[in-house]
């Protein structure tokens, strides 16, 4: 299991406490700029994004905001097709513990072969969703990981483009010169619209990493999403902004407790360990599957459960 400690070689590449909430966040960030206006403009678009999650009573971990209690949040790009429940392309797990001020990220693999809780079968982690939505997704990810899943933020690559296009574009450092869908990616810093961000963070088959350089790419991309809209001049095009976060994204977390997150939690920044789960791919009948050795899986659970102050 790789990690990846700040440094200030890696300070280009830091997510930070904001991804914690992603793209939404950017715009409380900025909401003192433009003050009552803006926040209310928040709080409405919040109601059109909040989807609460189906779980039981003794389904729901009680955590205290409030009194500071470390969290944990899924983070999924969804490929949504027309007619179609679609599957994420990218499964982040986030562990945040503000009592040491600090961020834990493991990005899943989307092939990883495990099983799907609710199907009664083994498969790739990534069809629990076409399976059963996010609830069977989150279901599978915490027997997966044996952590608890307390929020969730879903974003449509589809129409992820358009959140990079209200922003005003994005700028990301290319370490891969390669082209897809019709588009050069020299190495060097490019400036991204919506319609080529999608395409860079889409390609995998060309990159030596394979997955794990296109779940790169993708964190690239959400980083500089963030970048851009914290800036002054972006937020002057709130409206837009807010208008692709509504039709776009999905989270359980509400407008309260996304004000109590950042009040109470963005101290975390000061520290990020960015973990990489290592495993082996291969073909099952003509299907490929990424293999985790039980382990790394175990050694990764131990380490988020920790951090969760977890028993």
């Amino acid at each position: 299991m790789e990690q990846e400690h700040n440094s200030p070689k890696h300070k280009k590449k830091r997510l930070g406490f904001k991804i914690t909430i992603g793209v939404i966040l950017l715009l409380i960030v900025g909401a003192g700029v433009y003050g009552f206006s803006v926040y209310n403009s928040v709080a409405s678009t919040l109601k059109q994004t909040h989807v609460p999650l189906n779980r039981s009573e003794s389904e729901r971990r009680v955590v205290d905001l409030t009194k500071k209690d470390p969290i944990s949040i899924l983070l999924l790009g969804v490929d949504q097709r027309e007619g179609d429940r679609g599957r994420p392309d990218s499964l982040i797990v986030l562990t945040i513990n503000p009592a040491d001020k600090s961020v834990k990220l493991a990005s899943v693999p989307r092939d990883t072969h495990t099983e799907i809780i609710g199907k009664g079968t083994k498969d790739k982690i990534n069809h629990s969703y076409t399976y059963g939505g996010i609830d069977m997704t989150i279901k599978t990810v915490e027997s997966f990981l044996d952590i608890p899943i307390d929020y969730f933020l879903e974003v449509n690559m589809e129409g992820f483009k358009d959140i990079v296009d209200a922003v005003g574009g994005i700028t990301v450092n290319n370490t891969l010169d390669f082209t897809y869908e019709r588009i050069d990616f020299p190495v060097g810093p490019l400036q991204l619209n919506g319609e080529k961000a999608l395409s860079y963070s889409r390609m995998r088959d060309l990159d030596p990493k394979g997955d794990t350089g296109r779940q790169e790419r993708q964190r690239k991309i959400i980083q500089a999403i963030i970048k851009e809209g914290a800036s002054t001049k972006t937020l002057a095009n709130y409206g837009n902004i807010l208008g692709a976060i509504g039709k776009n994204v999905k989270t359980n977390l509400t407008f309260d407790e996304i004000k109590v997150i950042q009040a109470n939690y963005k101290e975390a920044r000061h520290h990020l360990e960015q973990f990489q789960i290592n495993g082996s791919g291969k073909e099952i009948k003509g299907v490929y599957y990424y293999f985790v050795p039980e382990a790394e899986r175990t050694e990764l659970s131990k380490t988020l459960k920790e951090h969760l102050t977890i028993e």
